[in-house]
This record gives structure tokens, sequence and C-alpha cells, in this order.
């Protein structure tokens, strides 16, 4: 990773705001230190058994005043200009929807595709359109020098330029529950030419680098991993649902083909078994049969024929 230089339009400007403050600040630091030992030395009891009361001096108020008042509000003019064009988006950036959950991220880019890690296309803007399903959550960017709160209920966005071919963290930087340290996802940065040919291919054609999430290494990934799991992992479906039998915000996908469980569907619950056509239910319009005890926090994705028939089958050879 990277954390100097132009690595986004945004993490330069955002750097010298931050080192004009930090220089400011070490100066008055280092004066007004050096002043208070000089006085304590000048104006010993040693010095001046004898203390003189001083009257006021009009020059040295003013200037103790105006002075750091100027330079305060260098501070604040510096500052505001940068955040004005940090708020004000090209109107030429690519939208993406960010949403937010406990505790993954998803992207949804204009042409309908959803992907567990952002892709963009080198020296292009982006607009991210950032939601929650939730609670609060904080996207950032350390590299980019971005962050904004994600607010369940309110759409805030960020944008920037990536100005350098790499892959970069996004992290959660609000406490939102018991797995907000897996809440991770990568930023892939690539060519403007390899991202269009992925952004405009066929539905199925992989991403211009392929990157797995920690927060989806609930099981261990090899060449061997089967087709059906390796298809859970790109959708992002293990942040929530787990494999081996242990607890998530989602029920856990192991032992449960085949067996019945109670779902609220509105207002009414009843008992139903769980078979491939609940799941594909359940898949393809989550909020329709939500398991009891579960949150509704499931969003929709979008899935080829071919694909959710092999998860399917994944799903129901799972014990």
């Amino acid at each position: 990773m990277q954390f100097f230089g132009s690595v986004s339009n945004v993490s330069d400007k955002v750097d010298s705001v931050f080192m004009f403050i930090f220089v400011l600040s070490v100066i008055f630091l280092v004066g007004i230190t050096a002043t208070m030992i000089a006085f304590v030395i000048r104006y010993s009891r040693r010095r001046h058994p004898n203390p003189v009361n001083i009257e006021g001096n009009t020059a040295l108020e003013i200037a103790w005043t105006v002075i750091p008042l100027v330079l305060f509000l260098g501070m604040f003019v510096y500052g505001w200009t940068n955040y004005q064009y940090m708020r004000s988006a090209p109107r030429d950036a690519m939208v993406i929807d960010v949403n937010a959950r406990q505790w993954s991220w998803s992207f949804k880019y204009p042409n309908g595709r959803v992907t567990p890690d952002l892709y963009l296309a080198l020296d292009r803007p982006v607009k991210l359109l950032l939601h929650s399903a939730d609670v609060i959550h904080g996207f950032y960017v350390p590299a980019f020098r971005v962050k904004s709160d994600v607010v369940p209920g309110k759409t805030n966005y960020v944008w920037f330029v990536p100005q350098i071919l790499g892959t970069y963290d996004v992290e959660c930087t609000v406490i939102c529950g018991v797995d907000h340290a897996h809440m991770l996802a990568k930023i892939q940065v690539v060519p403007e030419s390899s991202f269009k040919e992925w952004y405009f291919g066929p539905d199925d054609a992989p991403p211009p680098s392929q990157t797995v999430r920690a927060a989806q290494l609930t099981a261990p990934s090899g060449p061997e991993e089967p087709r059906g799991l390796a298809l859970l992992r790109a959708k992002g479906c293990l942040a929530c649902h787990s494999i081996d039998g242990s607890a998530g915000v989602g029920p856990s996908f192991k032992g449960r083909f085949g067996t019945h469980d109670v779902v609220k569907r509105g207002a009414t619950e009843r008992t139903i078994r769980l078979d491939s056509a609940y799941y594909r239910r359940a898949i393809l319009d989550p909020q329709l049969e939500i398991v009891k005890g579960y949150p509704p926090v499931m969003p929709a994705s979008d899935w080829a024929h071919d694909d959710l028939e092999i998860v399917l089958a994944y799903l129901a050879a799972l014990h």
C-alpha cells in the first residue's frame, strides 16, 4: 500500500492541508515553549526577589490576538477550499453504489454488475454512493484519503480519481458489531482498456484482477475448491453465512438443505422445507421470506441461471 504520492487526486490535497496545520502547530509549540522557558529564567524569584507590577501592553495584546487569528483563519480557508473540491464530483464520474452491511461491502455498477471488491479504471473519476442496510458504518480508503460515514436511511458520497495502478484497502471505521474488524474489501485499479473489456464483456467475464477478501476466508480455498463455493465467495455470501455450522448474521449453509425452518412472510409465520425452490427464492428475492430470528439485511443480487443451479447443487451436498 502506498501512503504518500498522488495515489488519487484527493490524496495530495489532504496531505498538504495536514502538513500545513502540522507545521504551524509545531511552530507554535516550539515558540510558546521557548517563550515560557525564557520568561521562567528571566523573571525568576532569584533574579527578581521584589516583584514589580507590569501594566498592559497594547501593541503586544494586538499582536498576540491578530497573528493567531490570521493563521487559524488561513487553516480554515485552506481546509475549506480543499473540502469544497472533495464535495464537487465531475459530471462524467462513473456512479457506483456501495452497500454496507454487517460485515461486508458490495459494489453495484451502472450496468448491474455486483462485486465484493471494487474495480476501477486508471485516471477515470468515480463517485461512490454510500448506503447501509443495518447500522452505521464508515467507508475509508486510507491510500486515497477518502472517508465518509455510511448511515442507514441516508445516502452519503465520496469521489476521487485513482492515479496509480495497484490494490488498495477499504476499511470500516465505525465499530459495527462483533466482526467489525473483518469488514474489509479491496479496490483494484486497472488500466482503462482492461476495465472496459470486463465492464462491457459478458456477465460471467472474470474481473480484471482476482482478489479474495480476508472477510470471506471462512474456508480454505485452492485449485480443488468446488465451483459452488467459489461462486458463494465471489458474491460475498460467506460474509454472513458460514459453511461449517458456525453462527453468523444469517443462518449457516451447513446441513440445512432439506430440513424445515420457520420463516416470516410479512406478518405471517409458517414452517417450510428448505429445498431448491426455497433457496432459489431466498437468493433472488431475499426479502420475501425471512428466516425467524435473523435480520432482513440480505441485499438482492443478479445470478446467471447456470451459476445459480451450481450453487443450489453445492448447498444440497453440504452436510
